[in-house]
């Protein structure tokens, strides 16, 4: 996918010979520019094959279920800031939506190590490197899952919203998300990068939900997700064969 993004605009020479403005360009902070945001985010990375197709799926509620989950990664240095050196560390997927997933960042031979500070989860990321999201269902049903990175949608790139669709995970079933959707083939793998050169940047112009990875998980509507029977089976057992039917009263 190729795209021209505008570096500066030439068509208008600007014009010194207002008042104040030979002062303007004199000045040191003229010339300055700002300084980049350290640390990482994620790029929009070579293109891997990912094929897509379509199911429906009704959820059982429009709020996630146990709310919603968020991983936090940046450089070395970046996550020694955020934590303040006062963190404690675990390897492995972790538990989401009340234990019926697990999910991770998996970069490299395996899932990157998580540090763990004041309730939130943090992981250090290799520059250039690819990663993807690593998720597994716990439950014996169907679940959706909406994935943010960056605060971007992964299936469609665009600013992230519980009212979007994700991707259905099937009982049991373990998936890699490797990439921002790209089409029904393939996906745009994702890369630990520096700020500057982030998707969020390029194309969105915006830096404010950089370095964090969001997660929320949706039951399917009449399903009880750990057994994956109807949610109706349970009533079922109470049902009398010989139940008589109530007196009516007149009134």
């Amino acid at each position: 996918m190729s795209r021209t993004l505008p570096i500066g605009d030439s068509s208008s020479p600007r014009s010194l010979s207002a008042p104040g403005d030979n002062a303007l360009a004199a000045s040191p902070e003229y010339f300055r520019k700002p300084s980049p945001r350290p640390g990482y985010a994620t790029a929009w990375g070579p293109s891997l094959s990912s094929r897509m197709t379509y199911s429906s799926f009704r959820r059982s509620n429009d709020t996630p279920h146990g709310g919603i989950a968020s991983v936090y990664y940046n450089d070395k240095e970046g996550v020694a800031e955020m934590t303040g050196r006062d963190y404690y560390t675990s390897t492995g997927r972790k538990r989401a939506a009340n234990g019926l997933v697990e999910w991770g960042m998996r970069s490299g031979f395996g899932i990157l190590r998580s540090y763990h500070s004041k309730g939130k989860r943090y992981v250090v990321g290799r520059r250039n490197a690819k990663y993807s999201i690593s998720l597994k269902n716990n439950s014996r049903s169907r679940l959706e899952v909406v994935v943010s990175v960056d605060g971007l949608d992964v299936v469609d790139g665009k600013p992230a919203s519980l009212r979007k669709r994700g991707y259905i995970l099937a009982p049991e079933q373990t998936v890699e998300i490797r990439g921002w959707r790209s089409s029904e083939e393939e996906v745009a793998s994702f890369m630990f990068s520096p700020v500057v050169g982030s998707y969020s940047h390029l194309k969105h112009g915006e830096t404010r939900n950089i370095g964090v990875v969001g997660l929320a998980v949706f039951t399917e509507k009449g399903i009880d997700p750990w057994s994956g029977r109807s949610a109706d089976g349970p009533r079922r057992f109470s049902a009398s064969p010989f139940a008589e039917s109530p007196l009516r009263r007149a009134r």
